[in-house]
């Protein structure tokens, strides 16, 4: 099959890798038509993949409607060259340092994804894949069944508790968003809640994972939140995350409207974490201190991915160790 792909925020953790695994696969004749404003990212990130002819990259902002404007205008104009147009959100403002911005997550996270998603229905897109969060889960984000499943309900902290939640709410109101749009036969298309999404190729320490490797490579000792001394969470690759948004994408029966929990059961405690990435790094007796506390931050975070398994073939394959190292490799070489 020949396939149009339009991915927003291509610059960012999951844009990029998306990017370069269907470049990669041989499958279908694909084009891919991404966007960014580098408001967390770089170009840097798809330098390997910006002189590949089926790769239009363009400097563009989700909530400038000039700049969408002119998307929609690509696409309509060489959409019938393609078998099958599929749209995929990956903008969002990510890091955690942004979750308490309540203006910035609701305009690039909530409206800006509406209107793509509504962009992908005028121009006759047959499939919208929604980046979302296992963030909506909050405070309860794990049980010991399992995981957390999608069909769980799920009882949300408030302003009361923390603005934090502004961020997680926002992206369960897309979900309502892509499922309406599903459940009126105007496209095919599915939300994806990732847990705790790790890259060797983070360009920021912003994440836990890189912001371990880099206070021990700059600083020789790393600074933990408080919450670090019981947190416990499982991560994800990046390489996986990203598999599993193509395998749904592939999978015209998961595209009901429904949520899919991406996630890991390795999980592992912040503390050992930290020595784990220590050791990789040859530092026998790591220096960790701790400062500051973090509110609304849930001591667990294991989630269910029963559901995606069974409707598609994914499974992650990298574990935490082979990334963890591909982790320390990069960032120190670098």
């Amino acid at each position: 099959m020949k396939i149009l792909y339009v991915i927003s925020g291509v610059t960012g953790m999951t844009g990029n890798e998306l990017v370069r695994q269907l470049l990669n696969q041989k499958d279908d004749e694909v084009k891919v038509i991404g966007f960014d404003n580098f408001y967390a990212s770089s170009i840097d990130t798809v330098s390997d993949c910006i002189d590949d002819g089926r790769f239009d990259f363009y400097e563009y902002d989700l909530n400038n409607d000039e700049d969408m404007n002119k998307i929609e205008s690509m696409v309509v104009e060489i959409k019938k060259d393609f078998d099958e147009v599929i749209y995929i959100n990956c903008a969002a403002v990510v890091h955690t340092e942004h979750f308490y911005k309540v203006y910035e997550t609701y305009e690039t996270n909530v409206v800006s994804m509406n209107n793509f998603l509504q962009q992908a229905i005028r121009v006759g897109a047959e499939k919208y894949i929604n980046c979302s969060t296992s963030e909506i889960y909050s405070m309860n984000s794990w049980n010991e069944d399992g995981g957390v499943k999608e069909s769980d309900f799920i009882t949300m902290s408030d302003a009361e508790h923390s603005q934090r939640t502004s961020y997680a709410t926002g992206k369960l109101l897309t979900e309502f968003f892509i499922k309406d749009a599903v459940d009126n036969g105007k496209i095919k298309g599915c939300s994806i809640r990732f847990a705790n999404v790790y890259s060797k190729d983070e360009k920021y320490p912003k994440h836990i994972i890189p912001h371990i490797i880099d206070s021990f490579k700059n600083n020789g000792e790393v600074v933990l939140l408080e919450n670090s001394k019981k947190n416990c969470r499982t991560f994800l690759n990046n390489y996986d995350s990203c598999s599993a948004v193509l395998n749904l994408a592939k999978t015209d029966s998961a595209l009901d409207g429904t949520i899919y929990n991406v996630a890991t059961d390795e999980e592992i405690s912040i503390i050992d974490l930290t020595i784990l990435i220590a050791k990789k790094m040859g530092i026998a007796e790591p220096v960790i201190k701790f400062e500051g506390y973090r509110e609304s931050d849930p001591e667990r975070r294991l989630l269910s991915t029963e559901k995606i398994k069974a409707r598609t073939n994914w499974k992650p394959i990298i574990d935490l160790d082979k990334g963890l190292t591909e982790c320390v490799e990069n960032y120190t070489k670098n």
